[in-house]
């Protein structure tokens, strides 16, 4: 009776061994990280800007829209705050200032922090 009990606990450990490693190995290939890719060559500056192409053309954020609002509300959030992320996209309404957002007829958002 005591040789089934060892046994128990020893399979019992010896499986929940086993399954830790095989959590861990499936998570070595998510861990890769991949090699960066070569930088093209800095070119000297000639005094004049060069044109830029389809494949050097660089997507830049504005910071025009600070402030964002719903259709369906009256309040406006800041970009970040847990009631922005919460509106859908097409009902998304930006601002760049409060007070352009006021005019509009909105509110602060009670719960969004730093307006």
């Amino acid at each position: 009776m005591a040789n089934d009990a060892v046994f128990t606990v020893l399979l019992l450990f010896m499986v929940s061994f086993a399954s830790f490693g095989l959590g861990r190995a499936s998570l070595a290939p998510l861990q890769q990280v991949a090699a960066p890719a070569a930088l093209p060559a800095v070119q000297q500056f000639s005094g004049a800007l060069p044109e830029p192409s389809s494949s050097t053309q660089i997507e830049v954020a504005t910071t025009a829209q600070q402030y964002v609002a719903s259709k369906n509300s009256n309040k406006y959030h800041l970009p970040w705050c847990s009631g922005a992320k919460r509106i859908a996209e097409e009902n998304k309404i930006w601002f760049s200032t409060k007070e352009e957002a006021e005019a509009a007829g909105y509110t602060p958002a009670a719960n969004c922090k730093g307006i």
